[in-house]
């Protein structure tokens, strides 16, 4: 069988490559396709503790097996991501409006809005910062935005709407990387709490990953969280 393998960040740079088309045993599994790509890419299993894997834009295990033109992303931790109506969970390179971004929850109903903007800044742990580049595994990252939005109406379904952006691409200082946007009846109904559990888990289960560029070079920033099949909608 053939199976199309997407990487992403460290791990694209690591291959020289995006995208691969590979064509496996017709009862192969994740570890399988794993085993052969480090074969071809011995570096790949330097960073295979910290390698996640998704199938079909859902996290997925060594044991997952594999079907006949599955797609495969392989991806480090995330850094720690038209119509006439503007979409509410969107990857994008265009600028992000803070004010903007509240419009796009407020119903009729509406009596508080709490909005939280991660922004580019100067200076990361003590190093100084000239810009970053964001990189998204776009598709599955619009995915995770939902479920992230759906996971805190379940924990808040006092919750109006609620809308999540993340730009990608070139970013200065200062530009909005990220924009969460909860709306809810009153502030005690649960928006600023769904606000901040949106931007954490985010930072978990979105594909979406940064470079720091700066006076020393240039590195990714990964995180620490490694989701597992637990973490499927």
């Amino acid at each position: 069988m053939k199976v199309t393998v997407k990487l992403f960040a460290r791990l694209r740079e690591l291959t020289g490559a995006g995208s691969l088309d590979r064509t496996l045993a017709d009862e192969a599994t994740i570890a399988d396709l794993i085993q052969s790509l480090q074969q071809e890419f011995p570096k790949l299993a330097e960073a295979a503790p910290k390698t996640i894997i998704s199938v079909n834009q859902e996290f997925a295990d060594l044991s997952t097996p594999l079907a006949e033109g599955d797609e495969v992303a392989l991806f480090p931790p995330v850094s720690g991501g038209s119509g006439a109506e503007p979409a509410k969970f969107a990857i994008t390179f265009d600028p992000i409006s803070l004010d903007e971004m509240a419009t796009r929850v407020v119903k009729p109903e509406t009596g508080a809005v709490a909005v939280f903007g991660g922004v580019v800044r100067n200076v990361s742990l003590g190093k100084d910062v000239e810009r970053l580049e964001y990189e998204a595994y776009e598709e599955m990252a619009v995915t995770k935005l939902k479920q992230v939005a759906a996971e805190a109406r379940q924990q808040w379904p006092k919750i109006v709407d609620i809308a999540i952006v993340q730009r990608i691409g070139r970013l200065e200082v200062g530009e909005n990387a990220v924009v969460v946007a909860v709306s809810s009846p009153h502030r005690g109904d649960g928006c600023f709490e769904a606000c901040a559990y949106a931007i954490n888990r985010l930072k978990e289960i979105v594909p979406i990953w940064k470079k720091e560029f700066g006076p020393d070079g240039d590195e990714w920033i990964e995180g620490d969280y490694l989701p597992s099949t637990a973490d499927a909608q």
